[in-house]
């Protein structure tokens, strides 16, 4: 990974289809001191309780076939509710802070779909994307990979 400037004050959002970490970097761009502001987490149901049913059925118009309906991905549409919460929340924070710099890093899936629910006050604050699972590291080892600095 290559090195990222991340300068004083600016906020650094990490998650992924089920956590967000909000940080400001109370360091400076040579020595980063990520420092949580906000912590996001989405309670995943067990599978067999979100949706229990058979798959449904379609029937052709003509003759005797049927075939089944995909099934419903409720995992998938949790996570989407949550980072769509996340990207809400965040414009919110960014149009209140105007922060020197937003980078934001989550897995290119989550990256994706955050994208598609930026405001324009997101947007125009975005300094990076990083398309890199980092949600579950400790904060110390986000500001390794952030800084380049990782052995991983």
């Amino acid at each position: 990974m290559e090195h990222i400037t991340i300068p004083r004050h600016a906020l650094v959002v990490v998650c992924d289809g089920a956590k967000a970490l909000l940080f400001r970097n109370e360091g400076d761009a040579e020595l980063v001191n990520l420092k949580a502001v906000e912590h996001f987490a989405e309670f995943e149901a067990p599978a067999h309780d979100l949706g229990t049913d058979r798959p449904g059925r379609v029937y052709q118009s003509h003759g005797s076939a049927r075939s089944a309906v995909e099934t419903t991905d409720f995992h998938e549409a949790g996570e989407v509710e949550f980072l769509a919460m996340v990207a809400a929340d965040l414009g919110k924070l960014v149009a209140s802070e105007k922060p020197k710099g937003l980078f934001v890093v989550a897995p290119p899936k989550a990256l994706g779909i955050l994208r598609q629910h930026f405001g324009d006050v997101v947007r125009a604050a975005l300094t990076a994307e990083i398309a890199k699972d980092l949600a579950h590291l400790p904060t110390n080892e986000i500001e390794r990979h952030l800084t380049g600095k990782s052995t991983l």
